[in-house]
């Protein structure tokens, strides 16, 4: 990035309103069908800037200069002060990263058993304006176990919202027996309250599509309706085919939405924003049989496993869904003709323009160009399609659809004395550290103990410049947690840490203080929750 590129950062940043957000305690919702708090609709807008930290970062670093006088930024001189209101008090800087936090200790045992999950903390940091990330927790309370997701969106918020608010009831829903669900279906046809299908943890921050929330308890019922006409549904879905059907359906209900008429025009318009954005999905059921995973895009699932030494392993739940997936390139040429192999996937894009290469929604990419023309044309005539977020576009190379789909790719793992947390990630975080490091900051913030290896024989070598920066490494490990959330700890370093694998108040303001049109292109919304599991249910009992 050129000098003058930067400047002009600095000086809309400097220029810029900055609106922090006060810290907010961990006000948790339960809820069962219908019973979510009304939250107004956001308007959804777009931002489409793909870039990374890299470019900021060398410049920044390389031209840092000394604490006082005037430091160059190629074709301009910016003083002291000017560079000081670039940056954010630690007071500001730890208001912004924990307005989202949130915190939930879960009893070991209730009405339905032991739970496996001892507790849980999540937070969340936007770069897109609004936030396109969702995060979703909650109990099943027909069944047993607990589903935990996060859902990235792209091209808005609207799908990762619906998603997140819809798949849990599915899955829930798929696990209940015959005789549960005749039990909903009676309390249906008699207008009598139904029994709440999922205890939820939401918190006060979180959306809720109110306007929608009849359209959306309508095709759950169409859902289990049909599982009851099942001869083979009996004591309902094992959680592995619980959340692959959920997943499949879903996705199938909002292409369906899209496409019929609906009670209003603003539920219309919300079914066509659901169906024309997208989000990835990484949704995990945590039960005292183990853990199930589906994940289906670019989220990410990981284990955190202590060993015997007390060392921290990362054991991965899930597989990216994007270009550097060898196999889930050759699924996707798969689908399409020889003569179609090089255009699929181009820039590491599905048809140069989709990262993610499984996801819900994203129309676009599933249905031929004469069904998206004949429902966009079906909108009122009057109304603006920007203002939905939509655009008559098609992408280069659209000759064989569908190139997309939800299915998504299953994990078991069986619970084990030393499984000690899991972590789900939306890509923000990925982008930022690997699963190794995420298990190592979270393993040394549950212990409280940062180990560190001997010094190799190579290290022994170094010379004293190099030396010094291995102790800056190792001092900034032992370094204790500014935190008490850990998910919060996670974005601190993830967006904090320098290249001596320190956490740097600079670097951490520079990246918080950026204005909303510029965030985007330097990092992506993150996403975070952190599972504690009850490892010691999983102990042999003699």
């Amino acid at each position: 990035m050129s000098g003058r590129v930067y400047a002009s950062i600095l000086q809309r940043a400097s220029s810029c309103t900055l609106t922090l957000s006060s810290t907010v305690s961990s006000q948790i919702y339960m809820y069962g069908v219908g019973s979510s708090p009304s939250i107004q609709q956001p308007t959804w807008t777009q931002q489409s800037h793909f870039s990374s930290w890299s470019g900021l970062k060398s410049h920044w670093w390389h031209h840092r200069g000394a604490e006082t006088g005037s430091v160059s930024r190629g074709d301009r001189h910016l003083s002291t002060h000017q560079d000081l209101a670039f940056q954010l008090s630690r007071v500001q800087i730890n208001s912004i990263l924990r307005a989202n936090e949130q915190a939930v200790i879960v009893p070991e045992f209730d009405a339905r058993g032991l739970s496996a999950v001892k507790s849980f903390e999540s937070n969340q940091l936007a770069a897109n304006t609004p936030f396109e990330d969702r995060r979703s927790a909650s109990s099943c309370l027909q069944t047993k176990g607990m589903l935990f997701g996060v859902f990235d969106g792209h091209g808005g918020a609207a799908c990762a919202q619906a998603v997140s608010e819809r798949l849990p009831y599915y899955v829930a829903v798929a696990m209940m027996s015959q005789r549960t669900l005749e039990e909903l279906e009676r309390c249906m046809e008699h207008g009598r309250p139904i029994p709440p299908i999922l205890q939820w943890y939401r918190h006060h921050s979180d959306f809720i599509y109110r306007e929608s929330a009849s359209l959306y308890i309508d095709h759950l019922r169409v859902f289990w309706q049909e599982l009851l006409g099942s001869d083979e549904h009996g004591d309902g879905m094992s959680p592995q085919e619980a959340l692959d059907y959920a997943f499949m359906r879903l996705d199938t209900d909002i292409s369906l939405e899209a496409q019929v008429p609906l009670a209003s025009e603003l539920m219309r318009n919300t079914a066509i924003q659901v169906a024309f954005a997208g989000s990835c999905a990484c949704v995990a059921h945590v039960g005292m049989e183990g853990i199930h995973v589906a994940n289906s895009g670019d989220c990410r699932a990981v284990l955190g496993v202590q060993e015997d030494d007390g060392t921290w392993s990362a054991l991965p739940l899930s597989l990216d869904h994007n270009s550097q997936n060898q196999a889930e390139m050759e699924r996707i040429r798969a689908q399409h003709p020889p003569s179609e192999r090089d255009t699929v996937v181009t820039d590491d894009r599905l048809l140069g323009v989709l990262m993610p290469l499984r996801s819900f929604g994203d129309v676009s990419f599933k249905w031929k160009r004469e069904l998206q023309q004949s429902v966009l044309n079906g909108l009122d005539s009057g109304l603006d399609l920007d203002s939905l977020n939509l655009y008559q576009y098609t992408p280069p190379n659209y000759l064989t659809p569908p190139y997309l789909d939800v299915v998504p790719e299953l994990t078991y793992h069986k619970l084990r004395p030393q499984d000690r947390f899991l972590i789900l990630g939306s890509d923000g975080l990925w982008d930022e550290m690997c699963s190794k490091e995420a298990v190592q900051l979270v393993g040394e913030h549950l212990s409280g103990i940062h180990l560190q290896a001997p010094v190799s024989p190579s290290e022994r070598q170094l010379n004293l410049g190099q030396m010094h920066d291995l102790l800056l490494q190792r001092r900034a490990r032992a370094t204790p947690a500014l935190d008490l959330n850990v998910a919060t700890h996670l974005i601190r370093h993830a967006l904090g840490t320098d290249e001596y694998g320190e956490l740097c108040q600079e670097k951490l303001s520079s990246m918080l203080a950026l204005p909303a049109d510029l965030a985007r292109m330097y990092r992506d919304d993150i996403t975070v929750t952190v599972v504690y599991l009850n490892s010691d249910l999983a102990k042999p009992r003699h």
